[in-house]
């Protein structure tokens, strides 16, 4: 059976872990403080045309969240969020547990408007009764598969700067965003119109880690300490560090990320021939298809994904997500299996 569960489920690219073995006998310093962690930050840094940049590498996305939120964030502030954002959905209250409210709003294609902003901040107006909207929580791509534009990074971080709020962009599958077809982002774009992100390693073929950008030293003047504090300051931060750097040599980041997104648009554009609908607009490697129930079990003989949402009675909206190791011939034989099994049910469509 073949997994289209989740875009991790595979170890790490060849040439990561080759990195990984050539250097194992090499004696570095800990802490980040290694030759191959300051190699990948200064080649991040070149990137995003940002040399003030501050980086730290961390083992993962939601302790990423939960570091980078709690740090900015005082007792009484709160974090605005699409109700389908990670932090939200899918974090076991991990930002709750620091002390800080989730504000979500709703949103049909996962993303955040400044609109919704000004409706947020609009209803917490009586101080000191309510909690203070401090910090704008966004991710690209979305839990959902879509895409911010460059016009729409820009007046969220405009709305942001004049409201005095943080800006925070989630980006575990960053990469996919940004190698998009429809996208006009680059890392250089997010880089100015965020305060803080994330470049999201494990989702795109490293074996872990993230790596979380202050845009400048001032936010993060303190944040090294707030890493030990809550134990994500590793002392093997080589092992981080290694990975980005080969990661980002010779654009294999966003090879691989191309990649996942291609074998992804196989598959949508093979379903809309066949007359699928999807639940959201296929962008990325995650895609949104909605079947009969009835293919759905067939299906899921000889696959694994999720099935996201419930449609009516007789139709759901599953979830395939293609990887970094995703194989032509894997998309190829999942298109044939698909067309039997879809073809087989067509009358109860």
């Amino acid at each position: 059976m073949y997994s289209f569960k989740n875009d991790y489920s595979e170890g790490a690219h060849p040439s990561v872990l080759e990195k990984l073995a050539i250097t194992n006998f090499q004696q570095e310093n800990g802490y980040g403080e290694d030759t191959y962690s300051r190699a990948a930050k200064d080649k991040l840094r070149a990137e995003m045309q940002n040399d003030e940049a501050v980086i730290h590498f961390v083992s993962g996305g939601t302790q990423t969240n939960l570091l980078v939120i709690s740090y900015l964030l005082r007792p009484h502030e709160a974090v605005i969020s699409a109700q389908t954002g990670h932090i939200y959905a899918n974090e076991t209250g991990a930002i709750e547990a620091t002390g800080h409210r989730i504000i979500p709003v709703l949103s049909t294609n996962g993303k955040v408007t400044p609109e919704a902003i000004e409706e947020v901040l609009n209803a917490h107006y009586l101080r000191p009764h309510v909690v203070k909207p401090k910090l704008v929580y966004i991710s690209n791509s979305t839990e959902i598969g879509s895409i911010y534009t460059r016009e729409e990074l820009q007046a969220l971080y405009h709305l942001c700067e004049a409201r005095q709020l943080f800006l925070f962009l989630d980006g575990a599958r960053l990469g996919h965003a940004l190698t998009a077809t429809e996208s006009n982002l680059t890392l250089a774009d997010v880089a100015k119109y965020t305060h803080v992100f994330y470049i999201g390693g494990t989702k795109n073929g490293a074996l872990l880690g993230e790596a979380i950008v202050f845009r400048r030293q001032d936010i993060a003047q303190d944040f090294d300490y707030s890493l030990k504090q809550k134990g994500a300051l590793l002392a093997k931060g080589r092992i981080l560090g290694i990975q980005f750097d080969q990661l980002f040599t010779d654009n294999l980041y966003y090879h691989l990320a191309r990649h996942a997104n291609e074998m992804a648009m196989q598959i949508a554009s093979h379903m809309r021939q066949l007359g699928c609908d999807f639940l959201t607009v296929p962008t990325t490697n995650q895609l949104f298809p909605i079947l009969p129930k009835v293919v759905i079990d067939a299906l899921s003989e000889s696959y694994a994904f999720y099935i996201w949402s419930n449609i009516d009675e007789q139709h759901d909206a599953i979830r395939i997500i293609t990887s970094w190791a995703t194989q032509q011939s894997t998309v190829s034989q999942f298109n044939k299996d698909f067309t039997r099994i879809y073809e087989n049910y067509l009358p109860i469509r």
